[in-house]
């Protein structure tokens, strides 16, 4: 089955009025798989309760967030791994970078190498 995307038209970032517009593809999405759905789908290919399953994937979570939380790499062998990383505004001294230059934190999520084979073999289709 083939990823759909749509066609939508952008202007330049930072340009008053958009600047030279120019269309680019974009990822229509297909649903969306949750927990409690996860969960049942692993639940049909293995010996494990929905219950066990629900009760690791709670727990990992926790852990995995009071891990990044002390700054440390959370590697998921073929998942792959999530990390926190920071943008913070520039100063002219190293002295004056604290804390209060830290302007956005996020999780960044790095493919481990059975998705990266997936991204390779994908196919799209033009949808809605």
């Amino acid at each position: 089955m083939a990823i759909k995307f749509k066609v939508i038209e952008k202007g330049q970032p930072g340009v008053a009025g958009g600047g030279e517009k120019k269309f680019y593809a974009s990822t229509v999405t297909n649903g969306e798989l949750t927990l409690s759905g996860l969960t049942r789908l692993i639940e049909k290919s293995s010996t494990v309760s929905g219950a066990d399953i629900r009760a690791v994937l709670y727990a990992m979570v926790d852990v995995m967030v009071d891990s990044m939380a002390n700054g440390q790499i959370v590697r998921l062998g073929e998942l792959g791994s999530l990390r926190v990383s920071l943008n913070s505004e520039g100063k002219a001294t190293a002295d004056e970078v604290n804390s209060s230059a830290i302007k956005n934190t996020r999780v960044i999520f790095s493919p481990g190498k059975e998705i990266k084979d997936m991204l390779k073999t994908l196919e799209f289709a033009k949808g809605n």
